[in-house]
């Protein structure tokens, strides 16, 4: 039994699906299928259920793939260790962040870290939000940048930054001649929001009620959705005039297309807003290579509150 071997159970069980867990291990699809047939031989038992369409893992293969995930973990922990002892400045450092952030605070955070630790290389990584909780458990990533509320056992969150939420339109919009909008202005409006699965989609609901589904209303007020996991296409859809849409306010500035035929207008009175965290393992011990990513996060404009 090998941790590469067990790395390969815990990402079958993921991905229920031989090709797609060989891709995400870098290996063939044969090299993956070979070890699993292996371990399970060792071990005497059927860890996986295979179908033509799908592989799931049996009760006690479940029970197994829950345990190698933990063993994983801990391997990660001993690297982290030995690390500890050498120039924690100089190994990679593995950096996540949820699709709705990564886009915008990556281009000013690389260069960011870059002048503040030349030798880390750094790698960067998007993802939901679940995932990268997932990642981040197994070792395969440092440190991540996620939205709150976000809670993990035996990780450690910090808060950030604030930023708050605008309203996205074009120049034309009625409502572009509002100095701030209120919530429920928009109820009349298209609005286009990410598909399900995006926490940002769950906290623009959360900030305007009057959107959601209700019994006399199944669809609510959100006329046209996406299910593309970019904010970017949001914002082209609002350009061609199909509607308006709640954006952070990184995300709305940024792009040429902002100036020629989009305006923001800010939320009337208490502006709904995204409290932004850098979350990392209680027991990872680069804890100059965390404060670097914190120092360099805070010297992106992204994380001060610039003017609509």
């Amino acid at each position: 039994m090998t941790l590469t071997e067990l790395r390969y159970i815990v990402t079958l069980a993921q991905e229920q699906h031989f090709g797609r867990a060989a891709e995400r291990c870098h290996v063939s699809q044969p090299t993956l299928s070979i070890a699993v047939k292996k371990l399970e031989e060792e071990l005497s038992i059927a860890l996986f259920e295979r179908s033509k369409t799908r592989v799931y893992p049996t009760p006690l293969g479940t029970q197994i793939v829950e345990q190698a995930c933990r063993v994983l973990e801990q391997a990660s922990a001993i690297k982290d260790i030995a690390t500890a002892g050498k120039n924690q400045l100089t190994s990679p450092l593995q950096l996540g962040a949820i699709f709705t952030i990564g886009p915008y605070l990556f281009p000013q955070l690389i260069p960011a870290i870059q002048k503040l630790a030349s030798d880390m290389p750094l790698y960067v990584e998007e993802s939901y939000t679940a995932t990268l909780r997932r990642r981040l458990r197994q070792g395969d990533l440092d440190a991540i940048v996620v939205a709150l509320p976000f809670t993990e056992a035996d990780v450690v969150t910090q808060k950030l930054y604030e930023e708050p939420f605008v309203v996205l339109l074009s120049k034309d919009h009625p409502l572009a001649a509002k100095e701030a909008i209120q919530p429920d202005e928009l109820s009349d409006c298209n609005v286009l929001l990410l598909g399900e699965g995006h926490c940002f989609r769950d906290q623009v609901l959360a900030a305007c009620p009057n959107l959601k589904p209700g019994i006399d209303d199944p669809r609510g007020k959100i006329r046209t959705a996406t299910e593309g996991s970019s904010l970017e296409t949001l914002k082209y859809m609002v350009a061609s005039r199909l509607g308006i849409t709640i954006l952070p306010l990184s995300a709305a500035l940024s792009g040429h297309q902002s100036s020629d035929m989009l305006v923001t207008r800010p939320f009337a009175g208490d502006a709904p807003t995204r409290t932004i965290a850098l979350a990392w393992r209680a027991s990872f011990p680069r804890l100059q290579a965390i404060d670097v990513v914190r120092e360099a996060i805070g010297e992106c404009s992204i994380a001060s509150k610039p003017a609509i």
